[in-house]
């Protein structure tokens, strides 16, 4: 079992509240204080404001609905239902979060239910301190301990999962895949992808505070994106390789062969790419991809025209998609090379924070 950051920060939220309430003389509240610190911790600093925020509203909202109703009507089982429904109507209109909803309904129900021998006002007053607390101490959590690289994170995601997509490339260009162990690798890939989306995402939401930080920030992000949409590409050429591995295998031999030998010229320079940002090939006069032929995709596709020109129209069919797929990936690339090369033009020393 792994334990990630996350949920040390949480431990350390829940404490940091114990150890406040405790010293303030709110240990009744502890409960409430204790599920905000939990329910607080986001992926990202800025969530974490956003949602240290949000929850603050909620804790006003649910607590004034708390208190009106007790003033007004008492706390009644029936009453806390109905506090429940207003509130949950109320965040519900204002399109707030299932987790900004979650605190309110926490501090209707801390502030609702109490016993008859306690001053409601000081009660209320503990119990709606005790949540800003925790909400407070897991906003400070996130931004003091360990957090989040997304950068190092994104890239390292992406090297993997470039990694592996070329690899059973490869194999299926070579007939040696095992089909069901490809089916099964293809699924897990693409939620790769998706998980690599979302921590882009999360990257692109951090915030810096300098301005030439933040140029160097906003180009990186556009080489990300680039590389993540070659990633993307290469998956769909993976998945087609996969779709017409027989129809390949029994083609002529001269076609595939140049299937083979594009195919791996397309995939050596996308390996090339990620070794340029990496900074493992000199900076030179000369572009460092130039060692490498470039792939003749378009003669590719009219060759496989010409192949079926006279044959089988629904054979011929079958494999166009195959030359379509692989001049996209190799236009996708010559974008990245082209954004990647100005990149390294302009930051040759960069980093990865």
């Amino acid at each position: 079992m792994k334990l990630g950051a996350r949920a040390f920060k949480t431990g350390v939220a829940i404490m940091i509240t114990m150890y406040i309430a405790t010293l303030i003389g709110f240990e009744a509240g502890f409960f409430a204080g204790t599920i905000a610190a939990a329910t607080s911790l986001q992926p990202s600093i800025y969530r974490s404001f956003q949602t240290m925020a949000e929850q603050i509203q909620a804790n006003i909202l649910g607590s004034g609905i708390a208190i009106i109703i007790v003033l007004t009507a008492g706390n009644a089982p029936f009453l806390i239902g109905i506090g429940i429904v207003v509130v949950i109507g109320i965040c519900t209109f204002f399109k707030m979060k299932e987790d900004t909803t979650f605190i309110a309904i926490i501090a209707l129900l801390a502030l609702m239910m109490y016993s008859a021998d306690v001053v409601y006002l000081e009660f209320a007053g503990i119990r709606f301190t005790t949540i800003l607390i925790g909400i407070f101490s897991a906003f400070l959590v996130n931004l003091a301990f360990l957090p989040p690289k997304y950068e190092i994170q994104l890239f390292n995601q992406i090297s993997e999962l470039t990694s592996d997509l070329l690899q059973w490339i490869r194999v299926t260009t070579r007939h040696l895949a095992d089909q069901p162990a490809l089916k099964k690798e293809i699924e897990t890939l693409n939620t790769e992808l998706w998980q690599l989306e979302n921590t882009y995402l999360l990257f692109s939401e951090e915030r810096t505070y300098s301005r030439s930080r933040g140029i160097e920030r906003a180009r990186k992000l556009v080489i990300f994106r680039s590389l993540i949409s070659l990633s993307r590409k290469s998956y769909d050429l993976l998945t087609t390789l996969h779709r017409l591995d027989y129809d390949i295998e029994h083609i002529s031999k001269d076609i595939s062969k140049r299937i083979l030998k594009e195919v791996d010229k397309v995939m050596h320079t996308h390996e090339k790419l990620m070794l340029m940002y990496q900074g493992r090939i000199r900076s030179k006069d000369t572009d460092p991809l130039h060692s490498v032929s470039t792939p003749d995709v378009k003669g590719l596709i009219v060759e496989l025209i010409n192949y079926y020109d006279e044959g089988d129209e629904e054979a011929r069919l079958k494999l166009i998609p195959l030359a379509s797929m692989l001049y996209d990936y190799h236009e996708e690339m010559m974008h990245c090379k082209m954004l990647m090369k100005s990149y390294l033009k302009k930051a040759p020393d960069h980093e990865l924070y």
